[in-house]
């Protein structure tokens, strides 16, 4: 007997008892976008490398470790994406959506990262991610957070999830702290792990980021990046931070909250959960006023964030009940032929009329018991019995599987009437 053959390692099946809880939380997802005017935009998982050495930054670990990159037949680089900010930007000139425009967009679906997995962390994971091009105040900053907050409280989860913000500054401001924050470095430049001393070469402010609990106490007393932003960028933070007092928005001010690339700057920020390990941040972003440029475009500002869907739905799951898979409202049972032939007339009549009513044919034939078994197992609420009899008189008879009512019988014209008045 040949082996069987099983998914990639941290690539995994979403089961139907789970994709309830997908669903749920994209629609809910959906429904908080539409409501603040943000359009969809459909983007590719293949990009050309370059796209992902250019936006992310070849000395970072996702360039260097983790894409999944290789030639095609015409020997292109062509790398499946590990983030959306470059492809939706790449998108954005390429059909010139973004040349002095205000444009608010998103995107969900798949990347690809090649990390060790863990709980909340995978090698193909789910992401959503909301972008805003063209404005440049603190008023969109705080849009995109207030946006966010909304959809934690629809979720029920807005006392599981904490935000954690910063300012970068200026790119200028940031290049001036750099130069501090090395020379302090240098000076314990021994304390400093391996990956550290890396970083102090190419992405020294990624070291303020580092986990390592042999380095909290360097990183603590390491100068701080909001204590030397430029005044612009100051002013820009305090009104951020007003307009989220004022929308009673709980926050707290991370001065270790960075990012490695000169095209990010001003605000940034990570909203977090202490409830899923190591693994605890649901959602992060901030502005990358540079990145447009950087790719061939005029200076545009820009920011956005992007929603970790696997951790979502970790919390998520939590507030749902799944207890019982339910898979119809309306199961219909059948005989021979002829019953199903006018079981599916029926039914395709049932989901014109109902669309919101999910309706079940049985298939395969079956006694009269097994098939109830069938219909009590997809969760249906009624059993639509089409025996001999039924086919006969043209009528149909209803049994209730979830109510104490006795059954009834109804001729075949007399159905949406009375479902109308069921349902």
């Amino acid at each position: 007997m040949a082996s069987s053959i099983q998914a990639i390692r941290g690539m995994n099946d979403i089961l139907p008892i789970d994709t309830a809880v997908w669903q749920t939380v994209e629609a809910m997802i959906r429904s908080v976008l539409d409501s603040y005017c943000y359009q969809e935009i459909r983007l590719p998982i293949l990009e050309k490398t370059e796209l992902f050495n250019r936006s992310i930054g070849e000395a970072t670990d996702v360039v260097e470790k983790e894409m999944y990159t290789f030639l095609d037949r015409n020997e292109d680089s062509l790398t499946l994406r590990p983030e959306g900010t470059a492809g939706c930007v790449r998108a954005g000139l390429e059909n010139g959506l973004l040349y002095n425009q205000i444009q608010r967009l998103w995107y969900q679906g798949p990347f690809f990262r090649y990390e060790r997995p863990q709980k909340g962390r995978y090698r193909q994971f789910h992401q959503v991610g909301v972008e805003a091009f063209g404005l440049q105040g603190p008023d969109i900053d705080a849009e995109i957070i207030l946006l966010f907050a909304n959809l934690l409280h629809k979720l029920g989860l807005s006392e599981k999830v904490n935000l954690e913000i910063n300012s970068l500054g200026s790119t200028q401001s940031r290049a001036a702290y750099r130069e501090k924050l090395v020379s302090y470095l240098e000076t314990r430049k021994d304390e400093l792990d391996a990956d550290s001393q890396r970083r102090l070469l190419v992405n020294p402010l990624r070291i303020l980021d580092s986990k390592n609990p042999a380095m909290q106490e360097l990183i603590e007393a390491a100068p701080k990046l909001i204590d030397h932003i430029d005044a612009e960028s100051k002013e820009h933070f305090d009104t951020l931070l007003q307009i989220l007092d004022s929308a009673k928005v709980a926050y707290t001010i991370n001065p270790r909250l960075v990012r490695g690339l000169d095209y990010y700057t001003k605000t940034v920020f990570e909203w977090v959960t202490t409830e899923l390990g190591a693994q605890g941040t649901v959602c992060a972003g901030g502005r990358y006023d540079g990145l447009v440029e950087l790719l061939g475009g005029k200076p545009t500002p820009a920011l956005g964030f992007a929603i970790g869907m696997e951790r979502l739905i970790l919390l998520e799951s939590q507030q749902i009940n799944l207890t019982e898979e339910t898979t119809a409202d309306i199961f219909i049972i059948n005989t021979d032929i002829q019953s199903y032939t006018t079981a599916i007339k029926i039914a395709d009549e049932l989901r014109v009329h109902f669309p919101a009513e999910r309706v079940m044919v049985n298939c395969g034939g079956g006694s009269f018991k097994n098939q109830f078994k069938r219909a009590d197992k997809s969760g249906a609420k009624i059993a639509l019995i089409l025996g001999e009899d039924e086919i006969k008189n043209q009528s149909v008879s209803i049994k209730f599987l979830r109510e104490e009512h006795a059954q009834v019988s109804l001729k075949e014209d007399e159905l949406i009437t009375f479902c109308k008045n069921y349902f």
